[in-house]
């Protein structure tokens, strides 16, 4: 079979978003200067569109014209290396993902333990946040929420109010082990984080999970989070105000 017409079938076979480079194809057609061009005359014929240098996606239509790929697609290759997991998602992203915000952002942020400098990929802006807990395929979902609690002020299009309360009815469905492990990791975020998190559960009736976050914080210090005392009885007993 002809390096293009392989390049083709192989591309029909990928979902619609999917995110590829030539290197997806070296394993079957040693040519990497063939499967090149070949990518770039479908980008050129508007078969595959063009993401950046060297990346390419399978594109979706709408009644708006061509979607883009998904955040994940976009930052899949920063997320892992060699199988193992080195950042999440993050930001805007999954506050949409999580229902706090309906905007959609051309930024995707990305949680590292070692940040690098922000850099462009074709309409995107990738940026990073420092992430000082291990991130694990498990840990994941519970930074994500962390990461609402920590920057819930700045979640575009929403209410701290709101958001608390969206907030707080996912975290009423997770297990107790979890919401154990969440505090574990809410040690290591910034005290109006941990604030946040032992005013929530303590309103839900778990006050025993937040013993350590109460040990973990300045009895005096306190927190300005407008918006949380409408959406929290228990705002007052961890000093946010």
């Amino acid at each position: 079979m002809k390096t293009t017409d392989f390049v083709v079938y192989m591309i029909n076979r990928l979902p619609k978003g999917y995110v590829f480079t030539y290197e997806d194809f070296i394993g079957e057609v040693n040519n990497k200067e063939a499967v090149i061009k070949a990518l770039n005359r479908m980008a050129v014929g508007g078969k595959i569109e063009k993401l950046s240098k060297g990346r390419y996606y399978k594109p979706e239509q709408s009644a708006f014209g061509v979607l883009p790929p998904d955040p994940y697609q976009v930052v899949k290759d920063l997320l892992e290396d060699e199988g193992k997991v080195t950042g999440y998602l993050t930001g805007v992203s999954i506050y949409n993902q999580l229902n706090l915000t309906t905007q959609v952002s051309s930024v995707i942020q990305i949680g590292k333990n070692q940040i690098r400098p922000a850099f462009k990929r074709g309409r995107f802006r990738i940026s990073f946040i420092l992430q000082k807990n291990i991130i694990t395929k498990e840990n994941i979902p519970l930074l994500q929420y962390l990461d609402c609690l920590r920057y819930l002020k700045k979640i575009p299009d929403a209410t701290v109010q709101n958001s608390i309360r969206l907030l707080s009815e996912q975290f009423s469905t997770l297990e107790p082990g979890k919401i154990n492990t969440m505090v574990r990791l809410a040690l290591k975020y910034p005290p109006a984080a941990q604030a946040l998190l032992g005013a929530i559960l303590e309103d839900q009736g778990k006050s025993s999970a937040t013993e350590r976050l109460k040990r973990s914080l300045n009895p005096i210090t306190t927190y300005a989070i407008p918006g949380a005392e409408e959406a929290l009885s228990t705002s007052q007993n961890w000093n946010i105000k």
